[in-house]
Protein backbone atom coordinates (compact mmCIF):
# COMPACT_ATOMS: atom_id res chain seq x y z
CA UNK A 1 0.00 0.00 0.00
CA UNK A 2 1.70 3.13 -0.65
CA UNK A 3 1.38 5.92 1.78
CA UNK A 4 -0.39 9.37 0.86
CA UNK A 5 0.19 13.04 2.64
CA UNK A 6 -3.05 13.78 4.14
CA UNK A 7 -4.31 16.16 7.14
CA UNK A 8 -4.47 14.26 10.41
CA UNK A 9 -7.72 13.25 11.81
CA UNK A 10 -6.44 12.13 15.23
CA UNK A 11 -3.63 14.27 15.83
CA UNK A 12 -4.31 17.34 14.98
CA UNK A 13 -3.90 20.77 16.85
CA UNK A 14 -5.01 23.30 14.44
CA UNK A 15 -6.06 21.94 11.00
CA UNK A 16 -3.71 18.36 11.30
CA UNK A 17 -1.03 19.37 9.09
CA UNK A 18 1.70 18.50 11.64
CA UNK A 19 0.19 15.17 12.20
CA UNK A 20 -0.06 14.55 8.91
CA UNK A 21 3.08 14.98 8.64
CA UNK A 22 4.15 13.23 11.00
CA UNK A 23 2.04 10.24 9.94
CA UNK A 24 3.95 10.46 6.90
CA UNK A 25 7.17 10.20 7.75
CA UNK A 26 6.59 8.16 10.73
CA UNK A 27 8.16 10.29 13.41
CA UNK A 28 7.03 12.24 16.44
CA UNK A 29 4.64 14.87 15.16
CA UNK A 30 6.31 17.10 18.01
CA UNK A 31 9.11 16.97 15.97
CA UNK A 32 7.41 18.43 13.09
CA UNK A 33 5.48 21.31 15.49
CA UNK A 34 9.15 22.21 16.74
CA UNK A 35 10.54 22.37 12.87
CA UNK A 36 7.05 24.58 12.06
CA UNK A 37 7.48 26.97 15.07
CA UNK A 38 11.66 27.37 14.27
CA UNK A 39 9.98 28.45 10.29
CA UNK A 40 7.79 30.64 11.94
CA UNK A 41 10.41 32.37 13.71
CA UNK A 42 11.98 32.90 9.67
CA UNK A 43 9.26 34.22 8.27
CA UNK A 44 8.63 31.09 6.32
CA UNK A 45 6.35 28.99 8.44
CA UNK A 46 3.09 30.65 8.46
CA UNK A 47 3.14 30.84 4.54
CA UNK A 48 3.87 26.96 4.16
CA UNK A 49 1.78 25.72 6.97
CA UNK A 50 -1.28 27.78 5.09
CA UNK A 51 -0.31 26.20 1.91
CA UNK A 52 -0.23 22.49 3.42
CA UNK A 53 -4.06 23.31 4.85
CA UNK A 54 -5.22 24.21 1.40
CA UNK A 55 -3.59 21.61 -0.52
CA UNK A 56 -3.02 18.38 1.54
CA UNK A 57 -6.56 16.53 0.92
CA UNK A 58 -8.28 14.94 4.57
CA UNK A 59 -7.53 11.45 5.06
CA UNK A 60 -11.28 10.51 4.56
CA UNK A 61 -12.40 12.50 1.52
CA UNK A 62 -9.71 10.38 -0.63
CA UNK A 63 -10.92 7.69 -2.55
CA UNK A 64 -9.40 4.26 -2.22
CA UNK A 65 -8.70 1.69 -5.13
Amino acid sequence: MTKKLTLSDTDKKLAGVCGGIAEYFEVDSTVIRIVWAVSLLCGVGLLAYLICWILMPKKNSMVQY
